[in-house]
């Protein structure tokens, strides 16, 4: 019976060990994807947002549709790009990802 009864302590003892290790593993995995993966794109992001930032009327930009223009306009939340003569377009900020200067780099 005290046999009996060490075994089964034992054995929940093992099993409350190998918990604590899955659950370390998955904080492990976690922070991997957090520093390559999450972290690199975030930086990413708050550079396009600085370069959009720093546009000026008259920079010449390209839109995530791969139109080429000029910057005619710049509003709260959009801008009016000339992309020929007289043809002006307007296009969401979030959809301008750099000057065109940049996209030739």
């Amino acid at each position: 019976m005290v046999l009996s009864i060490l075994l089964q302590a034992e054995a929940t003892g093992q099993q409350g060990g190998s918990m604590f290790s899955g659950i370390a593993m998955m904080v492990v995995l976690f922070a991997i994807m957090y520093f390559f993966m999450i972290r690199p794109q975030q930086k990413k992001q708050k550079e396009i947002e600085k370069q959009r930032n720093a546009l000026t009327t008259g920079d010449r930009v390209v839109t995530s549709g791969g139109i080429h223009g000029k910057l005619k306009e710049i509003n709260d939340t959009d801008y009016v790009v000339e992309i020929a003569d007289g043809v002006k377009i307007k296009v969401e900020k979030t959809a301008v990802f750099a000057a065109a200067s940049d996209a030739r780099k």
